[in-house]
C-alpha cells in the first residue's frame, strides 16, 4: 500500500510512518517548500500547500493520512497565533483535498485528524460522535477543519475524522509537560480537578489510524480516546502513584489564565466528557484502555 502523510514529521505521523513501514508499505512524507524538519521512514514529496502542488511521487497512492497542523501548545493565543493555527489546518487540508481532486487515480481513503476539542468545554456531559459542536476558538477551527477534510467525499474518496483526546507517550506531546512538576515533588491536580481528560496512548492513536485505513466500513467522525475517560484530579493521582512522587501541589485556576490566557481555559481547565461509541460499535480493541497500566506501560519503555 502506498500511503501520503502530512505532518510526517510530528509525534503521530513519525510514529506511523515507522510502523507501516516495516511492513512494507511505501511512505509518502509531503513536505513543505520551507520545512526545516523533514525526517521520518519513507521519502519525501514536494507539497506545497499554498499552491496546492503535489510531486508527481503521489501519484498512485492508497491511502491519505493528514495529521498537519501548528502545535496548539506552541505559544499564548494571540491573534497572530491563532492564524497560524487555523490556517495550518483548515487551509491545508483544503488545499490537499484540491490537489487529491486532480488526481486521475484517487486514493481510496482520507484519515484526516481533528480533536476532541471540536465539543467545547461540555462539563460532565457524555460526549460521542454525535454530539454537537461547541462555537469557541479551538471548536470552531475542528468543525472548519473537518468540512474541508470532507468535501473529499464527493470525489469518491471515502473519509474518516479521528478527533483524538491527549495522546500519551514517552518522549513527546502533553505527558512529559505533566511528568515535569511531579519529578521534582510539586506536582498535583489543575484547577478544581473536576474536568475530564479524554486520553489514549500513542500505541492506540497508531492503532486507530491503521483500523480506520483497512476498514471499508469505517467512515466520518471517530473520537480517537480511551474508553475509560479521567477526571484530572484522578488522573493526576494516577500518574503520581506510577511515578512514585506526591500529587499535593494543585496549579490554581487563576494563576494559569493569567500565565496562559485563553489557551488555559481551552487546555487545561476545560473539560470534555468524550467516549468512542463509534470505535467500540466497530469492534476496535484497544491496546490500552485503562490510565495506570497504560502509563507504566509507557514509562517502562526506552
Amino acid at each position: 500500500m502506498k500511503i501520503l502523510i502530512t505532518g510526517a514529521s510530528g509525534l503521530v505521523g513519525s510514529a506511523l510512518g515507522e510502523a507501516v513501514a516495516g511492513e512494507g508499505h511505501t511512505i509518502c512524507r509531503l513536505v513543505r517548500p520551507d520545512s526545516e524538519h523533514d525526517r521520518g521512514a519513507g521519502f519525501g514529496v514536494a507539497w506545497n500547500p499554498a499552491t496546492g502542488e503535489l510531486g508527481g511521487a503521489a501519484v498512485g497512492a492508497d491511502a491519505v493520512v493528514n495529521l498537519a497542523g501548528a502545535s496548539i501548545a506552541g505559544g499564548r493565543w494571540t491573534n497572530a497565533r491563532k492564524k497560524v493555527l487555523r490556517d495550518s489546518r483548515v487551509d491545508t487540508t483544503r488545499a490537499l483535498v484540491g490537489a487529491l481532486a486532480k488526481m486521475a487515480a484517487r486514493p481510496r481513503v482520507l484519515i484526516s485528524a481533528s480533536a476532541v476539542g471540536y465539543y467545547g468545554r461540555r462539563g460532565d456531559e457524555l460526549l460521542t460522535e454525535a454530539s454537537t459542536p461547541s462555537n469557541d476558538f479551538l471548536a470552531s477551527i475542528s468543525a472548519e477543519w473537518e468540512a474541508e477534510a470532507r468535501k473529499a467525499e464527493a470525489l469518491g474518496i471515502r473519509v474518516v475524522l479521528v478527533r483524538f483526546g491527549v495522546i500519551l507517550a514517552r518522549h513527546g506531546g502533553a505527558l512529559p509537560q505533566m511528568m515535569f512538576p511531579f519529578r521534582f515533588g510539586v506536582g498535583g491536580k489543575i484547577g478544581s480537578g473536576r474536568q475530564w481528560m479524554p486520553w489514549l496512548t500513542l500505541d492506540d492513536a497508531i492503532a486507530i489510524i491503521r483500523f480506520a485505513v483497512n476498514n471499508e466500513s469505517v467512515s466520518g467522525p471517530l473520537n480517537a480516546v480511551a474508553p475509560q475517560p479521567m477526571q484530572n484530579a484522578e488522573f493526576t493521582r494516577v500518574l503520581a502513584a506510577v511515578m512514585h512522587r506526591p500529587a499535593i501541589f494543585p496549579a490554581p485556576a487563576f494563576a494559569l489564565r493569567i500565565l496562559l490566557g485563553e489557551m488555559a481555559d481551552a487546555l487545561l481547565l476545560g473539560s470534555q466528557r468524550a467516549v468512542p461509541a463509534v470505535l467500540e460499535k466497530l469492534g476496535y480493541s484497544f491496546l490500552h484502555p485503562s490510565l495506570e497500566p497504560a502509563l507504566q506501560f509507557i514509562l517502562k519503555k526506552d
